[in-house]
Order: C-alpha cells, then sequence, then structure tokens
C-alpha cells in the first residue's frame, strides 16, 4: 500500500527474511565469515547465536543461496522439538534418504552411504540445524555421532547449529563437552548499535527502490534505536509501521513524535496499559517496549539464600528460556495484528477504488 506513494519496489521492512536485504554489520560480517569458514574446512561443528530476531537466518539464507550446488550438498533442519531418533530421521530425510518404515540401524546405513556417494562425487555434504536451544541432550549426541562418519581422513559431514542465546549456556553443561571438542568456531550476534541501526533503515529503505522518501530525522533514527533495542526485526516491526503511518498522513519525513506514537500503539495491542506515577520505575520489555512499571524497590540478602554458581547458571537458563518464549509469542501477535491491519487497509483501497470507478463510469455515461 505504502510502496506506491512512497516509490518503492518492494516492501522495505517485511518480517520474513529476505537475503537480497541483508545489512553487512561489523557482527553479521563476522558471522557470516564464520560461515564460509565452516564450508571452506568441512568439518566439525560451527555454532552461530543470537536474540530472536538478529538476522540470523537471513545470513544462513544467503549463504545457502551463494553455495555452489555442483560442490556443495546442503539440508536444512529447522523443526527440532523431537526426540534423538526423530532428529536422526528427520536428517535423513532431509537429505532425501528413506527414513519410513525402517529400522534406526537402517536410517544410519542409507545415511553413510549417501555421504560418502555425494563425497566420492567431489561433493561436500552440510546440514544447517536451526533453533538449535530446542535439541535434546541425546539429539546432540545423535548429531555429534554422526560427524564421525568418514572416508579415508576426510570427515563427511559438516554441521552448522544456530540458536538463540541460551545454546550458548547449553553448550557449557557437563553433558556437552564431547561436543565441544567437535566445536571449530562459535559467533554471537548482538544488537545493532544507533550508528548500524540508522545505516540498516537507510539500507534496506535503498534496496526497496528509494530514491530519498521518506525520510527520518536523527532523532526519530534514536527513537527506533530505543525502542527496538538494536534488534534487526523488531526495527522493522517499528519502520513498518511508521511508513504506513507517513502513507495515511500523508507524511514524507518522520520525527521522535512519529516514532512514540508507533511504538504506543504496537504497546497497546500487546500488553493493557497501566498509569504511571510520579517515582514509578519504567520496566522496558524484552520486545524493547515500555510493558509496565514498578513501584519502589526490592531488597534481597543473597547471602542467604545459599546459591551456588551451578544452581544459579541453571537458574538463568531457564530464565532466559522463558524470556525467549514469551517475546516469540509476543512478536507472533504483533505479526499478525500487523497483517490484520493491511489486509483491512488494502481492501479499503479496492472498494475505494471501485467507487472512484463507479463515479467516472456514471459521469462519462451523463455526458452522453
Amino acid at each position: 500500500m505504502y510502496q506506491v506513494f512512497y516509490g518503492l519496489s518492494s516492501k522495505p521492512f517485511q518480517l520474513n527474511p529476505d537475503p537480497s536485504f541483508y545489512f553487512s554489520s561489523k557482527q553479521h560480517r563476522r558471522a557470516k565469515a564464520y560461515l564460509e569458514y565452516g564450508v571452506q574446512r568441512n568439518e566439525g561443528f560451527i555454532v552461530i547465536t543470537g536474540e530472536v530476531g538478529a538476522g540470523k537466518t537471513t545470513i544462513v539464507r544467503g549463504l545457502l543461496a551463494s553455495l555452489d550446488s555442483m560442490k556443495v550438498v546442503a539440508a536444512n533442519l529447522v523443526t527440532t522439538q523431537l526426540d534423538a531418533e526423530d532428529t536422526l530421521r528427520m536428517v535423513g530425510a532431509a537429505f532425501g534418504v528413506r527414513v519410513k518404515d525402517v529400522s534406526k540401524a537402517d536410517v544410519l546405513m542409507a545415511l553413510e552411504a549417501y555421504l560418502i556417494n555425494q563425497t566420492s562425487q567431489g561433493k561436500r555434504c552440510l546440514l544447517i540445524v536451526d533453533e538449535a536451544q530446542n535439541l535434546t541432550a541425546r539429539a546432540v549426541e545423535e548429531l555429534r555421532m554422526l560427524s564421525n562418519f568418514q572416508l579415508d581422513q576426510q570427515a563427511l559431514l559438516q554441521t552448522f547449529l544456530v540458536g538463540q542465546p541460551e545454546f550458548r549456556s547449553i553448550l557449557q553443561s557437563p553433558s556437552m563437552q564431547q561436543l565441544r571438542q567437535r566445536v571449530t568456531a562459535t559467533c554471537h550476534i548482538g544488537p545493532l548499535d544507533l550508528d548500524e541501526t540508522r545505516g540498516y533503515i537507510e539500507h534496506r529503505l535503498k534496496c526497496a527502490g528509494s530514491s530519498g522518501r521518506p525520510t527520518f530525522n536523527m532523532d526519530a533514527f534514536e527513537g527506533v534505536f530505543k525502542a527496538s533495542g538494536g534488534i534487526p526485526r523488531r526495527i522493522n516491526l517499528i519502520c513498518d509501521r511508521l511508513l504506513l503511518l507517513g502513507f495515511l498522513s500523508s507524511k514524507d519525513a518522520f520525527g521522535p513524535d512519529d516514532v512514540n506514537e508507533v511504538v504506543c500503539e504496537i504497546h497497546d495491542e500487546s500488553t493493557v496499559p497501566e498509569k504511571m506515577t510520579e517515582g514509578d520505575r519504567i520496566i522496558w520489555d524484552d520486545a524493547g517496549f515500555q510493558a509496565r512499571k514498578v513501584t519502589g524497590s526490592v531488597d534481597i540478602d543473597f547471602a542467604k539464600l545459599q546459591v551456588t554458581p551451578d544452581l544459579a547458571d541453571a537458574i538463568s537458563s531457564q530464565i532466559d528460556g522463558l524470556e525467549a518464549e514469551q517475546y516469540d509469542s509476543r512478536l507472533r501477535r504483533l505479526e499478525r495484528s500487523v497483517l490484520r491491519l493491511e489486509r483491512i487497509n488494502l481492501e479499503c483501497l479496492v472498494m475505494l477504488k471501485k467507487l472512484v470507478a463507479a463515479v467516472r463510469k456514471s459521469g462519462q455515461e451523463s455526458n452522453q
């Protein structure tokens, strides 16, 4: 809808990952370099972690698109909330190996035969496991065992494990010691800083065919950065709504007030606002939006809790997992709200076009 108003060839801030909009920040360049290094090395595990919406999938899809299919056979495993044997069967199915109505031993033999055949033809086999934080310890062990497949001294399978930040904690658990010994490189993608956020927004507008419209002033960039926490998907959500606001109000330039208006709308759609009073402390939720108030303070005597470092790490890992699940659920609700609003606006536009056409036809008939 707003693409025509701003003269854009596509939507610059769509929520779905699109390698054609890849933004080369320092951290994303580093992650991409690690993946390319892994492909060249062709052994062990490469681990890439990052917040939800940090751009992990975009980097992976860009890498897959750049690979020579005559030299690399890649399989992408996304559904990871499975037990160990089902995970193994999903890997086999991803490579086109028969897994239905056969035993686990037969799956392993068929998968090894497939990998040997591809390697004999001069091809390398790459397995990409997304949402790796959902893998069970037994499923991870199955993947580690696959790395034992060799032809002479050459490894038959290279694996990339891509997941959310909690996967870093999972890797440090005692049960993951053998896997850690097979990891050749790890990289974490953090949020963009203010300058990168500005560059990211300008880059995506340019990729979408912008010729200078719309524009953001520096305070608007800073507002988007603070509200999004520098996470690309959150930036997309805010900026997509900003462009819709600009279209509806015929704006070519955005300032901090426009950003605040959009952020408040998104916040109101996801939470019930509370009345703030002087002295209340503002708490920001993990989507970057003002979510709730906390009055006063809470004093805790940590010495009396007798929490061991191992227990603290376990509790922290569980909390991180819960926060990630809550944010993911909230983001899906916001995405549905955006899509619903866009659908309604498109329907209104269609009706307006029909009305204009009907008025024009009536005028032509009157003139005759």
